[in-house]
């Protein structure tokens, strides 16, 4: 379901004395993060300003407008940041993950209802998700050959899924 705010990080703590914070990103790329003027904290409800966003190793260093100490900087911890999703710009076949969360997962052969998407987990080679049904869980591959489609418009995944995932062959 496509959202009007998108999670994309978290204050995960404080870099010198001077109310720079680390934000652990979630996106493929911390980079992706220096492209937005405007982010959000409370589910959006709060706009806030980043300056100097800096990727270091697995954290983003960050600056926040009105935050100069410490002290200040310690009381964003543990908070998430937000984008608007209107803001982002991705390019043609691409989503983020939280917008495929709760998305029902039909077969693109047979049109069969499979479940619903609850969980991704990275795996660095690919992502693993999760698909519910009313009494298991499957996890499928999210690879080019299983992936067929993706509307985050009518909350909609169509897979073709490997062999014996969803069949008891041995």
């Amino acid at each position: 379901m496509k959202k009007e705010f998108l999670e994309i990080g978290k204050f995960v703590g404080t870099h010198g004395v001077r109310g720079m914070v680390r934000i652990q990103p979630w996106s493929d790329d911390g980079e992706f993060l220096t492209q937005f003027k405007k982010f959000y904290l409370d589910n959006g409800k709060t706009q806030i300003e980043l300056n100097k966003i800096t990727p270091h190793g697995n954290v983003i260093i960050a600056a926040v407008k009105g935050i100069d100490s410490i002290e200040l900087a310690e009381g964003l911890r543990n908070q998430v940041l937000y984008i608007k999703r209107d803001d982002a710009h991705l390019p043609e076949g691409r989503y983020f993950v939280s917008e495929i969360i709760g998305a029902q997962v039909f077969d693109a052969d047979s049109n069969q209802l499979l479940g619903t998407l609850s969980e991704v987990s990275p795996t660095g080679a690919n992502d693993v998700w999760h698909i519910k049904s009313s009494d298991k869980e499957y996890l499928v591959p999210a690879i080019p050959d299983v992936i067929v489609n993706v509307d985050i418009s009518a909350d909609k995944v169509l897979i073709r899924p490997l062999k014996g995932i969803f069949d008891d062959e041995d």
